[in-house]
């Protein structure tokens, strides 16, 4: 499958190939290829169980691939730790899918948690910087002093999005940004996603199974099936794909290959 070249001459940010990763005799990721250039907004789409989380988790260095490689500027991921791994890592900011805060911190701390844990950063420059971020993602600084069990669903995506950003990192992941929210609030995550992707001129991958979030933060779409990507192409092109995976998939039909094959895998 051809990918789309936005790269303008320029080397991907993000270059993945031959990548396979199985749990048991279960293959999640079966030699997957994907180009991400710098500046893209890429969302990978799929259904529960097709091995987003587990891409993700493969280009943090969570996970070691059984092969193929992984490339951030050129420097490969695979097989990197230590200090190496680290030095990777810091390009990197994520947003969790429910959020992941720490319970025992107040708000301002998590922002901050990358800046003084990751940087080494004193505490009130820090401080200042996560105020910054929550004003930026819609927060007041009465927010900043608040413990995440205070906080509603869509305030504690705000305050992972200020997290992710709060280092400026040059690559932002996604890990369904909407889950848990309602319609409204899920538009309102998405429509600050953007814009904090924009402003800082980041590199953004995303994964969901949303398909009106993917539609609004992606410039670019990606469907993983049976681990490979099926298709990928502009967001806008999507709907006359020609592939009856994706169309099935973003239809949300229940009859169509997608059905089949599951019904050859549990009936």
């Amino acid at each position: 499958m051809n990918q789309p070249d936005t790269s303008a001459g320029k080397a991907p940010k993000i270059r993945i190939r031959g990548l396979k990763k199985s749990f048991g005799r279960k293959v999640v990721l079966d030699g997957l290829d994907l180009d991400v250039w710098p500046g893209d907004s890429v969302v990978i789409i799929g259904g529960s169980g097709s091995g987003k989380s587990v891409l993700l988790k493969c280009i943090l260095g969570l996970l070691h691939p059984d092969g193929g490689s992984i490339e951030v500027d050129g420097d490969e991921v695979v097989g990197a730790h230590g200090r190496r791994l680290d030095e990777i890592r810091r390009k990197f900011g994520m947003l969790f899918q429910y959020a992941a805060l720490f319970d025992s911190l107040p708000v301002w701390r998590n922002v901050a948690f990358g800046l003084m844990n990751g940087e080494g950063m004193a505490a009130g420059d820090a401080k200042q910087i996560a105020l910054t971020k929550l004003a930026q993602v819609g927060l007041g600084a009465e927010v900043a002093e608040l413990y995440p069990a205070e906080l509603s669903g869509g305030m504690k995506k705000r305050v992972g999005l200020a997290r992710a950003i709060a280092t400026e990192p040059e690559v932002i992941f996604f890990d369904e940004p909407t889950t848990g929210l309602d319609p409204i609030m899920g538009h309102v995550i998405d429509n600050l996603i953007v814009a904090c992707v924009e402003k800082l001129g980041a590199t953004a991958l995303s994964i969901t199974h949303d398909m009106a979030s993917a539609r609004r933060i992606s410039k670019r779409m990606a469907m993983l099936y049976q681990g490979k990507l099926i298709w990928d192409g502009a967001t806008r092109d999507i709907d006359r794909s020609g592939n009856p995976y994706v169309e099935q998939f973003i239809n949300g039909r229940a009859d169509g290959p997608i059905q089949m094959q599951l019904q050859d895998h549990f009936g």
